[in-house]
């Protein structure tokens, strides 16, 4: 059975975000995700989920300075230190708000590093990941994202995911599998998921081009999304997409999920 997660970073955008928990449950969401909670106390979050009778299903490690173009940094060898410190902060949030997906961002190729070393440095930090939720329900996960919306990404196809994840050698480290990053990077999803639905642990959706909601663009998730429900996939597929226009007049094509 298919279950959706509304993504509050992008959707639900019509309200300020502590109020978007009480829209998407209003819309029939069971669960949402979000890039970062750390600008709201844990608590003042798990009161919006509570009061709503919403699953937190996922949100990411710190990724450095966002607004000055940071888009992760557990690829770097100098930042280790930054990302530990983050994956400490990660989990006492993900403690309070019942979350179980923890998202890794590997961040941007940069000067002077080379792709080895980067990905070396990935390993290690996703071991020191899985080791800090070690005896818990908690999944940790690397996502591969196109170079066209983030240019110089240093994780952008499937077989870079799975080749960290299974380089950590843990039960507890999985792949996000984004399904509009990698049309854009890949196509052939069907068979991509076919292949590696074994190291998946967690998928997102939009369509392409645009990043909207499914029914807009190529991508299509009348087939795709009972295909990947008949693989035995029971996780959460989390709405990661700009809606065209006002979210809850978007939502049609998800009626028959929610």
């Amino acid at each position: 059975m298919t279950r959706l997660a509304a993504n509050l970073s992008l959707m639900f955008t019509e309200v300020e975000f502590l109020d978007r928990f009480e829209a998407a449950a209003k819309a029939g969401f069971k669960g949402v995700e979000y890039l970062f909670p750390y600008d709201f106390p844990a608590e003042q979050i798990k009161e919006k989920l509570d009061e709503n009778g919403l699953t937190q299903v996922l949100f990411d490690f710190p990724a450095g300075d966002w607004n000055a173009g940071d888009r992760g940094c557990a690829s770097f060898p100098d930042r280790v230190g930054e990302f530990q410190d983050g994956v400490g902060t990660a989990v006492e949030y993900a403690k309070v708000l019942g979350c179980d997906r923890l998202t890794v961002l590997a961040g941007k190729a940069t000067l002077g590093v080379s792709a080895i070393t980067m990905h070396e440095t990935l390993i290690e930090n996703l071991k020191f990941a899985s080791r800090a939720v070690a005896g818990t329900d908690a999944t940790i996960l690397l996502e591969a994202i196109n170079t066209i919306d983030i240019s110089g990404y240093s994780v952008f196809r499937t077989n870079q995911s799975r080749a960290a994840v299974e380089a950590a050698g843990a039960d507890n480290v999985k792949v996000q599998y984004d399904i509009y990053h990698m049309q854009i990077m890949e196509g052939d999803i069907t068979r991509a998921i076919d292949v590696n639905l074994d190291v998946i642990g967690h998928f997102q959706l939009a369509d392409n081009p645009g990043r909207h909601e499914p029914g807009t663009g190529e991508i299509n998730y009348d087939f795709l999304l009972p295909y990947i429900d008949s693989k035995g996939y029971d996780g959460w597929i989390g709405c990661e997409y700009v809606p065209a226009g006002d979210t809850v007049a978007g939502l049609g094509w998800a009626a028959k999920y929610l």
